[in-house]
């Protein structure tokens, strides 16, 4: 089984339909891959949802310690945390009324995948969705 992303036309859909992006294992260290592609999302006027047990506070954002504590609606949640947790991710995105999972440049687990989709979930996996925006805007 391979993994199959969303056309570009599809994603250019999703991120202009889009407004809320919860961001698993966003860290508040300005350095970290997951910062930067936040805070440039937030630039680009999506609200971000730090999903980190870890940490109080990013990009001006009260964090939550899990996908389950977030209240309202999610449109993506983008993940950044490593190939062999995006199971459990998935998992926890099922239980949630969340519209994608989005798993980062790099990151793909072909079981979590497969979950999703047999709940008819949109998965994307390995793309930058900074890249992703920038590309389809």
């Amino acid at each position: 089984m391979s993994i199959e992303n969303p056309t570009r036309e599809e994603i250019g859909q999703i991120l202009k339909n889009s407004k809320t992006i919860a961001v698993v294992g966003l860290s508040n260290n300005p350095e970290r891959t997951s910062y930067m592609v936040s805070k440039a999302m937030q630039n680009a006027g999506y609200e971000i949802i730090p999903v980190n047990p870890t940490v109080d506070e990013v990009l001006g954002q009260k964090a939550v310690a899990s996908l389950s504590d977030i209240k309202g609606h999610v449109d993506i949640v983008n993940v950044f945390r490593r190939s062999e947790h995006l199971l459990e991710v998935a998992q926890e995105f099922l239980k949630i009324d969340a519209d994608v999972y989005w798993a980062q440049l790099g990151l793909e687990n072909e079981e979590a995948y497969q979950l999703l989709k047999d709940n008819q979930k949109t998965v994307i996996m390995n793309r930058c969705i900074k890249v992703e925006h920038a590309m389809t805007k």
